[in-house]
């Protein structure tokens, strides 16, 4: 009896492990994120040359494939409550939508009210997308925040369009054109940069898997000065939270912003898409995990989101040409 009860023993606790190996195994998730790359040399990223941690844990990439046209989404958000002097933008605005690549989706929307409007769905009608831009309305605060625009905006991130009957995922990017002052912060003091608005903001766009960059510009009723340091330190926490850029820093406007656009399909044209297992056993879905990722290749720089949800897949669907950058002139 005292054997059998002991081999019972054994048998119990030496599958108890297995049992545990398997419970964790049903955590993984195939999980991807967008990785944009800066090289200095023709040498491109590969599945070989990049470490990748999940929780400071190593953890192998199983793909690595550039972002294509057709699997890419722009969301162009600007905010409403911008100086009509915004107007002489337009044109460059025009040019940044008729030049995207072939195949790539792009929406248009404004900012007002702590939601964004939206003048135009996802498409890749470009020239018609195009006709839609207008003045901003030139209303002190009208965005109401543009961080309660951006947060209710990836939170209801649109399904499929015209273009996408399928609704399949696609890499998701937005540009905003905006002066990024919180102003529910209640101070715009540099050393009070703390708003739980903003992070927030930053915490919706990485649960969404978007990259949000942005373009600084002053509003209606903005003069600059410390507010102009505060917007700018605002807009750049967003954007390292989710592996965009902050494309315009400095107290005055820009006189053109088309160079700033021409970086961004640039900084598209050097993104991929990174795939790898991440455990969503201990918080769900729901939860985010810490994600760092390394090159062995030299003077290769990389930017991505600091934080992904486990199951957050990107689709890498599209046609066999890459997503190309402005073309040169």
């Amino acid at each position: 009896m005292n054997a059998t009860r002991f081999t019972l023993a054994a048998l119990l606790f030496g599958a108890l492990p297995l049992a545990l190996q398997a419970q964790g195994d049903e955590g993984l998730l195939p999980t991807q994120m967008l990785v944009r790359t800066d090289s200095k040399n023709a040498v491109a990223p590969t599945q070989s040359t990049l470490t990748l941690q999940v929780n400071s844990k190593v953890t192998i990439l199983t793909s690595l494939t550039p972002v294509k046209p057709s699997g890419v989404q722009i969301a162009l958000l600007i905010d409403d409550g911008l100086s009509r002097s915004a107007g002489i933008q337009l044109n460059d605005i025009h040019d940044f939508v008729t030049s995207l690549p072939a195949g790539s989706e792009l929406l248009i929307g404004y900012m007002e009210n702590g939601r964004v409007l939206v003048v135009q769905p996802f498409t890749t009608d470009h020239v018609t997308a195009a006709n839609t831009v207008r003045l901003p309305q030139g209303v002190p605060g009208e965005s109401a925040s543009p961080y309660f625009c951006l947060s209710d905006f990836v939170k209801r991130w649109p399904g499929a369009s015209e273009d996408n009957p399928s609704g399949a995922r696609k890499a998701r990017f937005i540009m905003m054109l905006t002066n990024g002052v919180d102003p529910y912060n209640g101070s715009d003091r540099i050393t009070n940069q703390d708003s739980p608005y903003v992070a927030a903001a930053a915490f919706d766009a990485e649960r969404a898997g978007v990259s949000v960059s942005s373009i600084y510009y002053r509003d209606a009723g903005f003069r600059g000065g410390r507010g102009s340091l505060s917007g700018q330190s605002y807009l750049q926490q967003v954007a390292d939270s989710t592996g965009g850029q902050l494309y315009n820093i400095g107290p005055i406007d820009p006189v053109s912003i088309k160079p700033y656009f021409n970086q961004f399909l640039h900084d598209i044209s050097e993104t991929y898409i990174a795939t790898f297992d991440a455990n969503a056993a201990a918080g769900g879905k729901e939860h985010l995990v810490r994600v760092k990722l390394n090159s062995t290749v030299p003077k290769l720089k990389l930017r991505h989101a600091e934080d992904v949800r486990p199951g957050n897949l990107e689709s890498s669907s599209g046609t066999a040409n890459q997503f190309s950058g402005p073309a040169q002139q």
